[in-house]
């Protein structure tokens, strides 16, 4: 008698599954309200009738099922879900229909208007006067001025102030060294120093009284790079200070304002130093506009004909991701073999050409960690001046838990709950594992999840 019931079981799911898959809707319906539990039931390769309606097209059956409870974030044998099922297959109506902005997942993820968050390397403490690049005549004025800033860098390392300033192993106050036109006069008629023009210093808003120090142009700032060896330029401009030998954690040490200028010096003179000749026909190039331009001598290189991105300073695209367990309670951070023991950090990867963000976001977590991702909401950005890489934050909601990690990738990735990573945020507690340093955006994303679901 059991083998009966047991076969009658069988028999009813597999023509439910039958019904779901041909798109037959009020087959679907009966079943249901006879059977519930019919929409959890799933066949041997693992395919649920949410899967089946998806994989056909079946928009009015993904929606029935949906409001019956069908689990969208279970896989198939395959590690594949309904999301994943639908958009292979191109039923894009189907794909936006399980990632709904008022589905329970996306309800994890914070409303768009919360405050604009700066990051570290982002303060804007210049006006960049792009329109003024171009004017050789002022530029050329404003360089012999003698409240004229230059920031000098020896091979991409600036030149700074403070004690200790080339010891990465404490916390200095370490300052940018600010020097004088006279410091680098010499230096600036020297074929192998390139120049660029940073912008002047920001005035006060138009509510703040005028003084007699704010009638005055603003200086200008500019910064030049050298190969040459450092202890002859120390010599050379008369100054104390030291370079930054390594860019991290040495510029991690840096003030929020001295970052932020130094995101956009270093990360311009970083694309010179790679950019000497031309990418498309291999001539020499010569630098204009300010240093935010290198044109090729080669009067027939079609570089000259139209807009070419070989001739504007580089700005390469990073998205990184806090990736968010669908309970809400957890969140998905992994570890390479050279971070520090103990570290992890957010997965992160570099968009590619004809990508969207959120595309190279979902790309990018399963290629590391084999976990699915489906809605994506931008937080925030960093610029990350090793050398010129924008980083783009974003939150993004798990499809599926399990994780295979890419070991050409990553060395691991875990799930860790809302509580180990309030420990590892406080200093001094006994916590699983140590985060990335508060300068990096890593660390904001974390903390920022951390406090939109304060109320948990």
């Amino acid at each position: 008698m059991a083998n009966i019931q047991m076969s009658a079981s069988e028999e009813l799911v597999e023509r439910f599954l039958d019904a779901a898959a041909r798109g037959e809707l009020s087959a679907v319906a009966s079943m249901l309200s006879h059977s519930p539990s019919l929409v959890h039931q799933s066949a041997e390769n693992g395919w649920t009738a949410l899967m089946l309606a998806a994989r056909n097209g079946h928009y009015d059956i993904v929606e029935r099922l949906l409001s019956f409870g069908s689990d969208k974030f279970s896989t198939n044998k395959s590690s594949q879900t309904a999301y994943d099922i639908a958009k292979f297959w191109g039923h894009r109506h189907i794909s936006n229909l399980l990632a709904r902005t008022d589905d329970k997942c996306q309800r994890i993820l914070p409303s768009h208007d919360t405050e604009e968050q700066e990051n570290f390397f982002n303060r804007e403490t210049l006006d960049r006067l792009c329109e003024k690049r171009s004017d050789v005549n002022w530029l050329e004025a404003r360089q012999s001025r003698p409240e004229t800033v230059y920031l000098l860098f020896s091979s991409l390392n600036p030149l700074v102030t403070g004690a200790s300033a080339g010891d990465t192993n404490h916390q200095p106050e370490v300052r940018l060294c600010l020097l004088g036109h006279k410091a680098v006069q010499e230096l600036l008629h020297k074929p192998g120093t390139v120049l660029i023009f940073l912008g002047v210093e920001k005035q006060q808003g138009p509510s703040a009284p005028p003084t007699e120090g704010s009638l005055r142009e603003p200086p200008a700032w500019f910064a030049l790079n050298t190969d040459e060896d450092p202890e002859e330029l120390l010599k050379q401009c008369n100054t104390k200070g030291s370079f930054l030998t390594r860019p991290t954690p040495g510029l991690l040490k840096l003030s929020e304002d001295d970052a932020g200028i130094v995101a956009q010096a270093r990360s311009v003179l970083a694309w010179h130093s790679r950019y000497s000749f031309c990418p498309t026909c291999g001539t020499a190039t010569k630098v204009e506009e300010g240093g935010y331009k290198r044109t090729c001598l080669n009067s027939d290189c079609k570089s000259l004909k139209g807009v070419h991105n070989t001739c504007y300073p580089r700005v390469d695209p990073v998205v990184i991701m806090l990736v968010i367990h669908p309970d809400g309670n957890q969140c998905l951070l992994g570890r390479k073999t050279v971070f520090p023991v103990g570290m992890f950090s957010c997965l992160a990867g570099f968009i590619e050409p004809g990508e969207a963000i959120e595309d190279a976001v979902r790309r990018e977590v399963e290629e590391e960690s084999g976990v699915k991702v489906g809605p994506v909401q931008y937080v925030s950005c960093q610029p990350w001046p090793m050398p010129s890489s924008l980083m783009i934050g974003c939150l993004a909601i798990a499809l599926s838990t399990d994780i295979r990690v890419d070991e050409k990738e990553i060395e691991e990735a875990r799930w860790f709950t809302r509580q180990q990573v309030v420990d590892a945020i406080i200093v001094g507690t006994k916590a699983a594992f140590t985060m990335p340093p508060r300068q990096a955006i890593a660390y904001q994303l974390v903390k920022h999840w951390i406090g939109i679901t304060s109320n948990l």
